[in-house]
């Protein structure tokens, strides 16, 4: 009994001592570590005048397009204009052979001349029998007959002065000109071919380019505030490419007086000077129309702006260089540049790239030159992969 109690109790020194080693020997709980720093690309919010656009697209129209046709028949003998030529009311663009009608102006010319003369006869005659009359020694029914025969020849040379006339006209038909300025289009007869009023392409056809209009469709929405602008001062009215090129700058003309109730539109004419000829018949823009100006407005870069279950938001870098999510309002869009309503404070800083990898509360890095330039491309390219 007693040697297996001794060895009891060495037994349980061994473990005591065993246990007691080990807790020893154990590494220490660590404390968390702080999250590593994320390189993003930061902006401050700016604060400038904001223009306030209404964007629409639309066609561009020409104010006259006219169809140059002959307003008789006979043979082109000449052409004076070039295809796409820019032409001044007047110019000459073509001559019908004028022989014909000449010939026909100089036969009218001389049939008045004959009737005039008979008619000069016939005066002295009516003035011999009116006198012989008065005297008994002719009846009055001949002086009568010849007064008669004077007022018929009058007639008859009023007739040949109206056909002189209209041989007239007919003879300045065979040199067609330009009713307006404007640009020819292409050519659609030959020198030797025959021209006649009843051919339906003519000869060529005339646009006026300067100044052109542009009409453009605008959301039913914007009806009120736009009546009300016009209603203060000059709408100026932006036309750009559609690769965002500005093209022209004019004004407002006129709000249709009807609204599209199917589309929920209204229709809107603008005018422009079109000098650098920039603006063409049937091209298709865009227009920017300038409804107002917001003085001191607060302005980030559009990739700012980001979307989330409850509206947009930006992240805020604080001064101690961490991250928040800060909901904001927008305005609009334009130009790469967003208008914040509410949400930012001037000279605020935020990410405008490198979001994705942000929490609430990561401190972050902020790029700058080259590098901020590298990391705005890498991501550019990772929103390309799917």
């Amino acid at each position: 009994m007693t040697m297996i109690a001794v060895l009891a109790v060495t037994a349980g020194g061994a473990v005591a001592v065993t246990r007691s080693s080990a807790l020893r020997s154990a590494p220490a709980p660590q404390a968390p570590t702080a999250p590593a720093a994320v390189a993003v690309v930061a902006a401050s919010v700016q604060s400038h005048d904001v223009p306030i656009y209404l964007r629409g697209v639309g066609t561009v129209i020409a104010y006259n397009n006219v169809l140059i046709r002959s307003q008789i028949t006979g043979q082109l003998v000449k052409i004076s204009f070039h295809q796409g030529q820019l032409v001044k009311n007047g110019d000459a663009l073509a001559q019908i052979d004028p022989r014909p009608y000449q010939a026909e102006l100089d036969q009218a010319i001389a049939n008045r001349d004959r009737d005039q003369a008979h008619l000069e006869n016939a005066k002295i005659d009516l003035n011999r029998y009116t006198e012989l009359a008065k005297q008994r020694s002719i009846a009055q029914q001949l002086a009568d007959s010849q007064k008669a025969i004077v007022a018929q020849l009058v007639a008859i040379v009023k007739s040949d002065e109206a056909i002189i006339e209209s041989a007239k006209v007919n003879l300045g038909y065979t040199n067609l000109t330009s009713p307006i300025d404007g640009v020819t289009g292409i050519r659609q007869m030959d020198i030797g071919n025959i021209i006649h009023p009843t051919d339906v392409n003519g000869l060529v056809d005339v646009t006026q380019i300067e100044p052109i209009s542009l009409i453009f469709t605008l959301p039913e929405a914007d009806f009120v505030p736009i009546q009300e602008r016009m209603s203060q001062e000059a709408v100026t009215v932006f036309v750009d490419s559609q690769d965002g090129k500005q093209l022209d700058q004019g004004r407002l003309n006129l709000v249709d007086n009807q609204i599209i109730q199917t589309a929920g539109t209204i229709r809107l004419r603008a005018e422009f000077p079109n000098q650098k000829h920039l603006l063409w018949p049937g091209q298709l823009v865009n227009a920017r129309l300038l409804l107002d100006t917001r003085h001191d407005g607060l302005t980030v870069p559009a990739s700012v702006v980001q979307q989330g279950p409850k509206g947009a938001y930006a992240y805020v870098i604080k001064p101690d260089n961490t991250v928040e999510i800060r909901p904001i309002t927008v305005a609009q869009i334009s130009d790469g540049q967003a208008l914040i309503n509410s949400g930012l404070k001037a000279n605020e800083r935020v990410v405008v790239d490198g979001q994705y990898k942000l929490q609430p509360g990561v401190p972050v890095t902020i790029l700058t030159g080259k590098a901020a330039e590298e990391a705005a491309a890498q991501s550019a390219q990772q929103e390309l992969i799917p």
